[in-house]
C-alpha cells in the first residue's frame, strides 16, 4: 500500500488519536511538508513518519480553535456526528452532512 495515499477526505471531521481535539480537514499534503523545526519539536518517541499525509485541520478542543498539521496515523474518524464550531469553517464549506462539510464553491457569475 501506498503511505502517500490520503485516507481520510477534505471536509471530513476527524479526531487525534492521542489528543483530546477533532477538526475538520481543509487541506491535505500528500508527505510531509512544514518546517524542519517544527518536525523536530515533536518528542522523538512521538514524531511521525514523513512519508504519508498531512492534514490542514480546523481544529477546536475544550478550551479554544485553532489550526491543526496531524499525520494520517494519528487521526482516527470522528463518530460523533457534532459540526466543528471553529469560526472559520463557513469560509472553506457551506453545509454539515452528518460526519462531513460539503465544500463551498467559489461564486461565479
Amino acid at each position: 500500500m501506498d503511505q502517500r495515499s490520503a485516507k481520510f477526505n477534505i471536509g471530513q471531521v476527524v479526531k487525534h488519536r492521542s489528543f483530546p481535539f477533532r477538526g475538520v480537514i481543509f487541506d491535505v499534503d500528500p508527505e510531509f511538508a512544514n518546517t524542519e523545526e517544527w518536525w523536530m519539536a515533536i518528542p522523538e518517541d512521538k514524531r511521525p513518519h514523513k512519508d504519508q499525509p498531512f492534514y490542514h485541520l480546523l481544529a477546536e478542543n475544550a478550551q479554544t480553535h485553532y489550526v491543526a498539521y496531524v499525520s494520517q496515523q494519528n487521526l482516527l474518524a470522528d463518530e460523533t456526528g457534532e459540526p466543528v464550531r471553529h469560526p472559520e469553517v463557513t469560509a472553506y464549506f457551506s453545509e454539515f452532512k452528518g460526519d462531513h462539510y460539503v465544500v463551498r464553491r467559489p461564486y461565479s457569475n
